[in-house]
């Protein structure tokens, strides 16, 4: 006698720093979620004097754009999780996603200017060369 299979379960970090960058990858995930899966949204904040009060309120609200879009998804789980501790945004994401035993990562870039590029460095181009796991890499559309 065959036993079916019971679906694979997915556990997806996303990284999230905004209502729009969660809007986006939300939008992404839900076609490609199935009942089991699992989806931690993350939000770090350096802390100290590098993250003001506004940053941390719009990292919360960042994450409950997550919350709010994929509820209604019947069987799928969301957790939510801000970071407020120190370390880089990138340290914290990977560290969680290797506390939890994630699959797959889902971040979403934009373009920027060389200088930003220079003076701000760049959390997925972190999460890019530091990741072992792979990585949904979703545009976002610049402003």
């Amino acid at each position: 006698m065959r036993r079916a299979l019971a679906p694979l379960r997915m556990l997806y970090v996303l990284a999230t720093n905004s209502v729009r960058t969660s809007d986006v990858l939300c939008e992404y995930l839900r076609d490609r979620l199935a009942p089991g899966d699992a989806v931690h949204a993350i939000n770090s904040q350096h802390g100290g004097d590098r993250s003001s009060a506004a940053d941390v309120r719009e990292g919360e609200e960042a994450l409950d754009a997550v919350e709010d879009a994929l509820d209604d998804i019947e069987g799928v789980t969301v957790e939510t999780h801000q970071f407020v501790r120190g370390n880089s945004p990138a340290e914290d994401v990977l560290a969680y996603a290797d506390d939890v035993d994630a699959d797959e990562f889902v971040i979403g870039v934009r373009d920027r200017s060389p200088t930003a590029k220079v003076v701000f460095g760049s959390v997925a181009q972190d999460l890019l060369l530091g990741a072992n796991l792979p990585l949904r890499v979703v545009p976002q559309e610049t402003v």
